[in-house]
């Protein structure tokens, strides 16, 4: 699977292209989101398991919030469903080997940071415990050199689990392969991420300032933005939806008058109305079509209604 460098500029565009997606299905998106940080917390509250249960599974929801996406271009609707499809794909496995293989990175760096800030910032940070004056500023010093190694380490790792879902869900790709392909592809894509990553920081923060109301909006375009960074880079294509167009009952005045309103022109009256001889359908005199003093909707019902007066004369 091929991939391709793009402008800075299409970081931007992502977020874009993500907005636009969740803005045609926005109450959708926002139950589906929600019910996914339901599981999320729900886990949260087993002891130690329930967080690297979730972090297992997490690409299975996000290949499934991915089908979503996609299912939305071909016209389909935003399904509850969506959020287990991949469960239920022949790709599962990988998907939860990507999530085990990001697990142990993340095991790793914490162990890292853990060894960097020595024992006294792991007992402050996990155990509430109080340091001395003259310890503060040896643990911050080290708080912050662990905080930088974390940064870094983590970031190739969030690299390579970026496109992975997707690379696995929609093209079967190995997930060691597949992880590798997502870092490279970040890699040579590194400047648009910046802009990318520095926008949504911006949008974070102004997303939280209305008690983080802004949150319910900004969290569905992350996830939709991921799929518009995949077509951009991995398809060279845009995101396109196609709407449905759902047949919607009305009720039968309101049809006809907005029938009346298409067909008369702005400054028409009543009196500028007439029927069709042959259906009695009301329609503009100007659009009409005039035989010998008689009015027709169209030159069918005027070749219609002669016969039937021929034989009348008859």
């Amino acid at each position: 699977m091929e991939f391709r460098k793009v402008k800075a500029k299409n970081g931007w565009q992502w977020i874009i292209s993500g907005f636009y997606q969740f803005r045609s299905t926005p109450l959708g998106w926002i139950i589906l989101v929600f019910t996914l940080l339901m599981i999320a917390l729900t886990l949260a509250l087993v002891p130690l398991m329930g967080q690297f249960i979730f972090t297992l599974i997490s690409p299975v929801f996000l290949a499934g919030i991915m089908m979503g996406c996609r299912d939305m271009e071909q016209g389909k609707r935003l399904q509850m469903s969506h959020l287990f499809a991949a469960f239920k794909t022949k790709n599962v496995a990988s998907l939860i080997t990507i999530g085990g293989i990001y697990l142990i990175g993340q095991v790793l760096i914490v162990g890292v940071v853990m060894m960097i800030g020595g024992a006294v910032m792991t007992d402050m940070l996990f155990y509430g415990k109080r340091v001395d004056e003259s310890e503060l500023m040896a643990v911050m010093d080290n708080m912050l050199s662990a905080t930088l190694v974390a940064l870094l380490l983590s970031l190739p790792l969030m690299m390579a689990a970026w496109f992975s879902p997707l690379l696995v869900a929609f093209h079967d790709m190995p997930p060691v392969l597949a992880m590798k392909r997502s870092f490279y592809a970040c890699l040579r894509n590194f400047i648009p991420f910046q802009l990318y990553g520095f926008t949504l920081i911006i949008l974070a923060v102004l997303a939280s300032l209305p008690w983080g109301l802004g949150l319910i909006i900004l969290i569905p375009t992350i996830f939709t933005s991921i799929y518009a960074s995949y077509k951009d880079i991995f398809l060279s294509e845009t995101i396109t939806i196609k709407e449905e167009n759902p047949e919607v009952s009305y009720p039968k005045d309101v049809v006809w008058a907005n029938k009346e309103e298409e067909q008369q022109p702005a400054t028409s009256t009543d009196t500028n109305k007439v029927k069709c001889a042959h259906c009695d359908t009301l329609i503009a005199k100007i659009d009409a079509i005039d035989d010998k003093g008689n009015y027709f909707c169209s030159d069918e019902h005027r070749q219609q209604y002669q016969p039937s007066t021929e034989n009348n004369e008859k």
